[in-house]
């Protein structure tokens, strides 16, 4: 199990923790396009996540932070608004599993 605090987390994540960042978001992307349009899941990656803020919140939790009005932000694709949100969601989620695995706290 990781000795990973909130505090450290926000101290060192584009330092000491940019690896792993950068490798949780690359899975979930990966996983995300095996399932999904690609032009899609490209789309809110470049679009919306590029922008996203990840906290870790303690007892191996983290919530991602993303930038204003991230809907009216994905121009590359036309998407319903309520498969978006649902794709989006899933997406987010992927991310936290994917910095738990990370992280050692799953």
């Amino acid at each position: 199990m990781s000795d990973l605090t909130p505090e450290s987390f926000e101290e060192e994540k584009y330092v000491a923790y940019f690896p792993q960042l950068q490798q949780a978001y690359k899975d979930a992307f990966n996983t995300m396009n095996e399932q999904y349009d690609s032009t899609l899941i490209h789309g809110i990656d470049q679009q919306i996540l590029n922008e996203s803020e990840p906290h870790y919140e303690g007892d191996g939790e983290f919530t991602i932070d993303l930038p204003e009005n991230p809907k009216e932000r994905l121009t590359a694709v036309v998407v319903a608004e309520e498969k978006l949100e649902a794709i989006l969601e899933e997406y987010l989620e992927e991310i936290r599993s994917q910095l738990r695995k990370q992280f050692d706290l799953s």
